[in-house]
């Protein structure tokens, strides 16, 4: 018999309400037993007694008065019999009620993600919709909650579910050239399916070619801030997160390794990164500069790979002392003028801020969103965007296969790459299914009589 399994769903801790969530074939009788045979009708909310069994010690003794939710399989979220129980949020409720459960008959606690597991094991869900379903759990920023329920709604396995309708419908016409060879079938037969498998080819290609936005989106994106000793990295950082995460201080070389923090600009997750200053003429052979020097290999191999560097020009000391920073100019760089409160010693066209009386921060921002606008794409009219790299490895491992088709000159080659494509995009939303070819075959067009 399947497991019924349990586990709290809602976070630990002291709440004013705790979710317990049941799943699986015993889930109502388990209910039955806890509200003393009390009726609950499917998917209507119930305030309940929650009793101790029979079989238990405090028999008959109220464990908690709760709102209990039950759904009848498949109309739940697994497919399976569900029931929630609404309770009071303390400890003491909730371990009551997970201790209790686990005494039933073929009941236990739920495994990580196991609750989404059924739900795919039982067509509720594909994969990339599961995997939404965790990102949406752990979105920190608006931006990655949208993206999140976009593909929980199914927005990329629209897409996929489309493109595989698309490469069964080749597949079908290249098995029914082989199979009914001797039959006569119209010139130019696979004319149209090699167009439409070509034209499905660039549609991927350009799904591919999206710069990467929905993984930087889901996983963050790299701001790197360098600059000379004392620029005012490590108050910029401070200013920007709202809370002491770097030293300042005045003596060069204060920071020494990488120092991140987490935020969220305009709803885009940001992974922010201080440095050790920059500079290579008058480091020394001491103990103290060989760990300087480390520190700068690692500002400048995290700068490498940032998806924004910001250059932060000391405005009182003269531009050719700073160097090692403009020499870091790029497409992917802010550069931005500190200390404007003092005298200037550069001229150069820059936003100008002050990590001493904040002025400027707010324009810092709004380039930093006009950045991360460029590499998202600007979210407006782009679509939905795949988020993880086994997406694109298998879509890549597809347009392989499909180009490989297309230059092929034997059918049985051919219509063995285009299966290779189906199951590649099968395996990102985990439904790989070639069996009914043939009902394309004869929906599509009529052979023989």
């Amino acid at each position: 018999m399947i497991d019924t399994i349990f586990a709290l769903s809602s976070a630990r801790g002291r709440s004013g309400v705790a979710v317990i969530r049941v799943s699986g074939p015993q889930a109502h009788q388990s209910l039955s037993t806890l509200v003393h045979g009390k009726t609950i009708e499917a998917r209507k909310a119930h305030l309940c007694k929650l009793y101790y069994p029979q079989t238990h010690a405090m028999s008959g003794q109220v464990i908690d008065h709760a709102l209990v939710l039950s759904f009848d399989g498949p109309h739940s979220f697994t497919g399976e019999d569900c029931v929630e129980y609404h309770c009071h949020g303390s400890p003491a409720v909730v371990q009551d009620m997970l201790s209790l459960l686990a005494t039933l008959e073929n009941h236990r606690m739920a495994e990580p993600g196991e609750f989404t597991r059924r739900a795919f094991e039982n067509g509720k869900m594909d994969l990339t919709e599961a995997e939404a379903v965790a990102d949406l759990i752990h979105a920190e920023t608006s931006l990655q909650k949208q993206q999140a329920l976009i593909q929980m709604e199914g927005g990329l396995s629209s897409i996929y579910r489309m493109w595989g309708e698309r490469l069964k419908k080749g597949l079908a016409y290249l098995e029914a050239s082989i199979d009914f060879a001797d039959e006569e079938l119209p010139d130019g037969f696979l004319t149209p399916i090699l167009v439409d498998l070509s034209d499905l080819n660039r549609d991927i290609a350009h799904h591919l070619d999206d710069n990467r936005r929905g993984e930087r989106l889901r996983d963050g994106f790299s701001v790197v801030v360098i600059g000379v000793p004392n620029a005012g990295k490590s108050s910029l950082i401070n200013i920007l997160t709202q809370r002491d995460v770097a030293i300042v201080s005045d003596v060069s070389g204060t920071t020494r390794d990488v120092i991140e923090t987490h935020l969220d600009i305009a709803g885009y997750p940001v992974i922010l990164s201080d440095t050790a200053g920059l500079r290579s003429n008058d480091l020394g052979d001491s103990d103290h500069d060989k760990i300087e020097s480390e520190g700068i290999v690692r500002a400048l191999d995290r700068a490498k790979s940032a998806d924004i560097k910001i250059l932060l020009i000391d405005g009182s000391v003269p531009l050719e002392k700073q160097d090692d920073i403009i020499q870091h100019k790029d497409e992917s760089s802010l550069v931005v003028i500190n200390k404007s409160d003092l005298p200037q010693k550069v001229d150069i066209d820059a936003l100008k801020i002050s990590t001493k009386n904040q002025s400027g921060i707010e324009d810092l921002l709004a380039d930093i969103k006009m950045k991360l606008d460029d590499l998202v794409g600007s979210a407006s009219g782009e679509g939905v965007s795949l988020t993880r790299a086994r997406h694109r490895q298998n879509l890549s491992d597809a347009t392989f296969s499909i180009e490989r088709a297309l230059q092929g000159q034997q059918l049985d080659l051919m219509a063995e790459d285009i299966r290779l494509a189906m199951r590649a995009l099968g395996k990102i939303t985990g439904r790989v299914d070639v069996e009914d070819l043939l009902d394309v075959i004869f929906n599509d067009f009529c052979i023989g009589k």
